[in-house]
């Protein structure tokens, strides 16, 4: 059949284990904001907004493996995977306004000093926080999530061939004719990328956590030295801009739908264009639909008197084996002499 079934079983296995992680993310949080304000710390209501940070992308996570099951629509053709980077662009702009506010309180505290650090609630908040998130990586890591199946579409599509009837459309081989084919190619032998998104996520935190507890044991023997709490906001302060700006980054490429980093421009055009039949490859586009379904989309010039439906599969089945794209078209064009001289079927320079 053209289209391959949603693999339902690993989008369940990587739920049951974002749900996990979320449920002991929130409740640190939590704990993380009455240990900092009874600590009197910044240093942990950072490490909190650091929390906050990973809660919000393990509910985009989820938010985006549930949308990936909803029906595509007439008005919502691709289906709705683009709202997930809309619920991302909203929670950095919410974590920059926390981060902001705690940048300032502790600006305030080196200038003012007047202030004293509970360092026994802050080592064992932050004592707490290591241990969490040893469990939280744990449970994301354990029983890794085997990814070697499809679960997209993409279309190969012949404009210029006459339609023929259902049974010659459909090739031998399972593949549907260039008039409307659909298929899809997936990451191989890799696990599910929101949970290893989030295993990143927990993995900064921890490093957090350790930093958060090797200042409060500073404080905890050499009180006078509470100017740690405040220097601690800052540096993870930084920490937490610079992972939401590579989550800002991925969303504005999403939605400038320009090409995500994972896949090489001309090393997908050259791989077509030494296809045997292939005579060129122009109007080749590769853009993000979300910020882990890539789509791609090209016409495939071949000579005169080339098997047009032969050039149609075996460029469909060679980007499917090379790449992870979701939604994936190829048209097929006899070639013309103008096409040498157009500057849209040379394609871009740069």
């Amino acid at each position: 059949h053209c289209h391959s079934p949603d693999d339902v079983e690993v989008d369940t296995l990587a739920r049951k284990k974002l749900i996990f992680a979320s449920v002991l993310c929130l409740v640190f949080m939590l704990i993380e904001i009455v240990g900092g304000l009874l600590a009197n710390s910044l240093a942990i209501a950072t490490d909190a907004a650091h929390l906050l940070t990973d809660f919000a992308s393990f509910m985009i996570s989820l938010f985006s493996l549930w949308l990936a099951h909803r029906p595509p629509t007439l008005r919502m053709s691709f289906g709705w995977y683009r709202a997930e980077v809309i619920g991302a662009v909203t929670s950095v702009l919410l974590i920059w306004v926390v981060t902001g506010v705690l940048v300032y309180m502790a600006v305030q505290r080196i200038l003012v000093e007047e202030y004293e650090i509970n360092a026994t609630i802050m080592l064992v908040t932050a004592g707490v926080g290591i241990i969490v998130n040893i469990i939280m990586g744990a449970a994301l890591q354990v029983g890794g999530v085997p990814h070697g199946h499809s679960h997209g579409s993409s279309h190969g599509s012949d404009h210029g061939s006459p339609s023929k009837d259902s049974d010659e459309e459909r090739g031998t081989d399972g593949f549907q004719s260039p008039v409307s084919a659909a298929s899809s190619a997936t990451a191989k032998g890799t696990g599910n990328i929101n949970v290893r998104a989030a295993l990143i996520h927990v993995i900064g935190d921890f490093l957090q956590s350790l930093g958060v507890f090797v200042a409060a044991l500073i404080i905890y023997f050499k009180p006078e030295y509470r100017i740690a709490d405040p220097l601690c906001t800052f540096l993870f302060s930084v920490l937490v801009l610079l992972s939401t700006m590579a989550i800002l980054r991925e969303a504005l490429t999403v939605l400038m739908e320009g090409k995500p980093n994972s896949i090489d421009f001309r090393q997908v055009q050259g791989l077509l264009a030494r296809q045997p039949g292939v005579y060129q490859v122009h109007n080749l586009r590769i853009w993000a639909l979300s910020m882990d379904k890539i789509a791609l989309s090209a016409h495939i010039v071949i000579r005169p008197n080339e098997d047009a439906m032969h050039t149609l599969k075996a460029c469909s089945r060679l980007i499917r084996s090379n790449y992870d794209i979701f939604e994936l078209t190829l048209q097929v064009e006899e070639y013309h002499a103008v096409m040498d001289d157009c500057a849209k079927c040379n394609g871009p320079q740069k």
